[in-house]
């Protein structure tokens, strides 16, 4: 019955990356460009040390990914950065102290959400919507 819906597989990459990487400009805008000392200082105290350099990191991963991820240019390389990105904050910061959901506060349900989309455009690449169809070399 849905078998057609194959043909449909770049347009579905493309809402997946224009949702993913939008979110992770918003995300990675204030730490970049508002909150930078702030947002280094609690880093380093949660022990990610030295402070500064991951937040930087972090910045420059969230916000530029995002915009690669978008655009559709070096997507895997982003996406890998963003996955693992997800990773730490999931490993570090909220398994073992937060529960999946949670309706006082932000569980870790959401960025598992971000890991899983992540890997997809990994394995998947950008599709055909995307900069990245006009590259000389394919990754």
């Amino acid at each position: 019955m849905f078998g057609y819906l194959y043909l449909y597989q770049d347009l579905g990459l493309l809402v997946l990356r224009l949702a993913l990487g939008a979110a992770f400009i918003v995300h990675g805008y204030p730490k970049l460009f508002k909150m930078f000392a702030g947002f280094a200082g609690w880093l380093d105290s949660i022990g990610i040390k030295p402070g500064k350099f991951w937040a930087l990191v972090v910045g420059v991963v969230e916000f530029f990914g995002g915009i690669a991820i978008i655009l559709g240019l070096f997507t895997q390389i982003a996406a890998a950065l963003i996955a693992v990105n997800m990773f730490v904050a999931m490993a570090k910061v909220k398994w073992g102290t937060t529960k999946f959901v949670e309706s006082e506060r932000m569980g870790w349900e959401l960025d598992l959400v971000y890991f899983a989309a992540s890997v997809m455009l990994l394995v998947s690449g950008a599709g055909g919507y995307a900069l990245d169809y006009y590259l000389p070399f394919r990754f």
